[in-house]
This record gives structure tokens, sequence and C-alpha cells, in this order.
């Protein structure tokens, strides 16, 4: 069955331009022009992608994606930013709520096609063999995408149990930002090492009493408590 890709953009042309090449490439597309349409249609059946336009005239990208990531039932879902504005704020702004990739216009729609493709590859990752992890009261489905500690659920972005997978899965090792950034956002994606440090703090909050696992090795990057 091919993946459903949702757009939410309020370009008509743009949209049509976009539903055009991912057609061309295999994929179910469907769209609609507002934030609050996109954000009903996505609770109502979640796609496999959202290509979400930044700025949008009721309710702006940044918030539908902000209601997105604090839905435990929709944080997972993969999201690339289209938008306009190309100056690097925006860029982290996006990430730092939680866009898997973020696209600026103009654009290459052969471009856009790839990144919505390596996205889907990623997410699309078979569980390890060791899909559940379990450390002092922290323990990480894989599977299931659930998060515990102390038995207690803790909701965490597609983002977030990315990292705290790439770095449970290895205790003990150091992991340099650059790997953590080529590892969860891909090689392929441009974005700074401060968005690494913004997330792994978020991160830590999350995790209370266990965020202490994830130690900082200074001038190197991260390394999770063997």
């Amino acid at each position: 069955m091919s993946e459903r890709i949702l757009i939410v953009d309020d370009e008509p042309d743009l949209v049509e331009l976009v539903r055009f090449h991912l057609t061309q490439a295999g994929y179910e597309v469907e769209a609609c022009t507002s934030g609050r349409e996109g954000l009903e249609q996505v609770r109502r059946r979640a796609p496999d992608l959202l290509v979400l336009d930044l700025m949008l005239p009721d309710l702006s990208g940044t918030e539908v994606c902000r209601q997105i990531r604090s839905d435990p039932k929709l944080a997972a879902l993969p999201i690339l930013m289209l938008t306009a504005k190309g100056e690097e704020v925006d860029r982290v702004v996006g990430f730092e709520l939680g866009a898997d990739d973020y696209v600026a216009k103009p654009f290459s729609p052969r471009e856009l096609t790839l990144r919505v493709g390596a996205i889907l590859r990623r997410v699309g990752l078979e569980p390890t063999a060791d899909a559940i992890l379990v450390s002092g009261p922290l323990s990480l489905d894989a599977e299931c995408h659930r998060c515990l500690v102390g038995g207690d659920p803790v909701d965490l972005t597609a983002k977030e149990f990315r990292l705290l997978a790439s770095l449970m899965g290895r205790p003990g090792r150091v992991m340099s930002r650059q790997a953590l950034l080529d590892q969860v956002w891909g090689s392929d994606i441009t974005v700074t090492e401060r968005t690494i440090d913004t997330h792994l703090k978020r991160l830590r909050e999350k995790l209370g009493v266990a965020g202490d696992l994830i130690e900082t090795v200074r001038g190197v990057g991260y390394r999770f408590a063997d």
C-alpha cells in the first residue's frame, strides 16, 4: 500500500505542483488549505507524513506542529515544514517544535520528493533485536513507541524518542553531536549542533529523575550512563 501524505498549504498552485510530483513518485496525496482543517484531518485519520506550510491564514504551521507533538497518539507523525522563510532562526524554531525536515520556498519538487522519501525510510526502520531498553527506572519500547520512568509514561516527540534510543543503545559510549544529528536527522539534512543541545535539554526535563542518565561530555558530545 502506498504511503499517504497530507499537504497543508494555502497556495493552490503550489499544492498541485507538490501533489503531482509526489503522486508520480507513487504516494497517495491529500491536501487542505488551512491549519484548522489540517489538524482535523490529521486527528480523524493520521497520514504517514505531513507536509506543513509555516505561514497559514488561520492557524500557523508552528501551532499546528505544537498541537500534533503534544498529542501522544500523533507525537511520532513525521512532519516536513514548507515555508517561504529561509533564515536559520526559522529552521531552528521548526526543528525545536519537532519537525523532521525543513524546505524553503522556492524549492525543487525533486528535492522535496527525495526528502519525503528519506524521512519515510528513517521512520520505517524495523525495530532492532533490543526493542525494549531498560536502565534503572527508565525503559524504552521501540516497537510500541513507549517510554516509562518508574512505571509512569513519558510523552516524547519522535526526535526525542530516537535520540534517547540512540544513546540508550550504546551505554557508556560517547556520541558526538554530529553523530547524533546524522543518526536522528540524517546526513542529508542541514541543521546546527545547537539543535541537539535544545532537544536533549527538553528530553532531560521530561525524564525527570532519569534525566541524569544522559551525561554531557564537554567538548565532545553526550553519553548514556553505563
